[in-house]
């Protein structure tokens, strides 16, 4: 189960020490959430906080792109539901339309 790496690839961008190094932590993120998309979309439904989808939602696109997952999408649309405050305020919907364009359809 990724929830662990991941919680502490959050916790490094949260911080802010890695604000210099923003490009890498993104990196870091895609990463974990591409390598098994079975499991980040586990994570993602049953794991992820509020919080943690909000921070993640700025890799989301290329996470799509990299895994070219429709499944992956399906699951950002159900989980932003599940998180509608925090999916308004951070325009989270919105950001999603980036990760389904990141699809490639043939």
């Amino acid at each position: 189960m990724i929830t662990e790496e991941i919680r502490a690839a959050i916790g490094k961008r949260a911080s802010g020490a890695w604000e210099h190094l923003i490009k890498q932590c993104w990196e870091e993120e895609t990463e974990i959430l591409s390598r098994n998309i079975d499991d980040t979309i586990d994570f993602l439904e049953n794991e992820c906080t509020a919080d943690e989808f909000s921070w993640l939602s700025e890799v989301f696109d290329d996470v799509a792109e990299r895994t070219q997952s429709r499944k992956f999408v399906d699951c950002l649309y159900r989980v932003a539901d599940k998180y509608p405050e925090e999916s308004a305020k951070y325009h989270i919907v919105e950001n999603l339309k980036y990760a389904e364009d990141a699809l490639h359809t043939d």
